[in-house]
């Protein structure tokens, strides 16, 4: 049950026929949601909730000034190559 503040922060879309909802463009705003990006919904108690999965670009964090990017890619790249996952 949702309580009074939540349900004022609430947004309602619509949903097409082939099952599609559009994000709100304040919603989009808020959680840096863009175009081509992915999204993930989970069944909850209260409903479905949409989450924004990150990339692995969002990822690199804390370490981001100790390691480099393409370089990893590589690594990975080589890895798979060679069948190491």
């Amino acid at each position: 049950m949702l309580n009074l503040i939540e349900w004022f922060n609430m947004v309602d879309v619509l949903v097409t026929r082939k099952g599609q909802v559009t994000v709100p463009i304040a919603l989009r705003r808020k959680f840096g949601i863009k175009q081509g990006m992915k999204v993930s919904m989970e069944e909850t108690p209260s409903g479905v909730l949409i989450a924004v999965v990150p990339s692995f670009y969002d990822l690199i964090g804390a370490d981001a000034d100790k390691k480099d990017l393409n370089k990893t890619l590589e690594n990975l790249d080589k890895m798979r190559a060679e069948d190491w996952y």
